[in-house]
């Protein structure tokens, strides 16, 4: 299997959306020439930051389309594409390379449940011989589909087509990706998870190349440093820039305590766990970025959730503001104003 560069740090785009709650492609092209100002290896469009579960099969396919015309001759792109039906993914695929990308990411199947080797021969497989250009990044998540292609399904794989180029990794479980490392030497592996990316880059026995990050939406060029130092040996500099950026790696999910109250006048505490893209399109909406509210069902986070994100920008903003300033620059927003603005936060809140 040869060596294929996929290192670097890769956006997982947000998807905008206009006050109406459509797709805004003006929008969607600031954000993706801001990526580009700051440096950013590629974007990814339509992932699980990207909303795909709530696009359209025309909204997904045109916004992969206008991601290629967007980021061409800046960065390169590599298109969300996974499904739970094998079908479904070949139609994504298909459209995809039909808008020029010659690189997709595959979510193993969420909800059906497939085993191992079904996702290997049913899914993975039937894609990579319908479409013999194409090349597909791995992208495991059980704590999203419930289900994960084995190590060594995946090693299988990559012996049988040099297109299989990298694996999303977002299992948390680093005994797996050391033994994803074993199986597969030359393989390039990604982080799927900004909070453990420096781990994993660090760790000998993982030797990951980058990340697919959620964070590198508001701070692209941040996270690219600390990516970059890492490759450099610079472990120094890259541990200091994790460091920094833990604020907003330990905001991508939120979990937050608020009351709720029975008609018999009890009341519950209750603990909320806001995903992705939840918090990073709060975030960017405080900050004057566009992003728009998610589509249901997510909504707004609790007083308590919009806090936590609050905090952590203010702690950026305080400790390090040059990861946040070149969003002054390329949207026109005072930062210190908006984060510093009750009226701004109140609009971000579930009433």
């Amino acid at each position: 299997m040869p060596v294929i560069d996929f290192r670097g740090t890769w956006t997982a785009l947000v998807t905008p959306f206009d006050e109406g709650g459509n797709v805004d492609y003006t929008r969607l092209r600031k954000n993706i020439e801001f990526q580009i100002q700051q440096g950013i290896t590629g974007v990814l469009p339509v992932g699980t930051t990207g909303e795909s579960p709530t696009l359209t099969e025309q909204e997904h396919t045109e916004v992969v389309r206008q991601t290629k015309t967007f980021a061409e001759g800046g960065c390169d792109v590599l298109a969300g594409a996974g499904s739970n039906s094998t079908r479904e993914a070949l139609h994504y695929c298909h459209g995809a390379y039909n808008s020029g990308i010659d690189k997709v990411l595959l979510v193993d199947c969420y909800y059906n449940g497939p085993s191992s080797i079904e996702l290997r021969e049913k899914y993975y497989r039937t894609i990579l011989d319908e479409l013999s250009d194409l090349k597909i990044v791995i992208y495991v998540i059980p704590g999203r589909t419930g289900t994960a292609i084995s190590p060594a399904d995946i090693a299988v794989l990559t012996d049988r087509y040099e297109r299989v180029i990298a694996i999303k990794e977002a299992t948390g479980d680093l005994s797996r990706m050391e033994e994803e490392r074993s199986l597969m030497p030359d393989m390039s592996i990604m982080s799927g998870d900004d909070d453990k990316t420096f781990e994993m880059m660090s760790s000998e026995r993982i030797k990951a190349q980058g990340v697919i990050s959620v964070t590198s939406n508001i701070a692209p060029k941040a996270v690219s440093e600390m990516v970059w130092a890492l490759f450099e040996g610079d472990r120094k500099r890259g541990e200091e820039l994790a460091r920094k950026l833990k604020p907003l790696f330990s905001t991508v999910t939120v979990k937050a305590k608020s009351e709720r109250t029975l008609k018999s006048g009890k009341k519950i505490i209750v603990e909320d766990r806001f995903r992705n893209p939840l918090a990073i399109k709060t975030a960017m909406i405080a900050l004057g970025m566009p992003a728009g509210t998610p589509r249901r069902p997510l909504g707004l986070m609790t007083q308590p959730g919009v806090q936590i994100v609050r905090d952590s920008l203010q702690v950026i903003m305080k400790d390090s503001p040059e990861f946040l300033l070149p969003i002054e620059e390329h949207y026109r927003v005072n930062l210190k104003k908006r984060l510093a603005d009750d009226s701004v936060w109140e609009n971000l809140t579930a009433k």
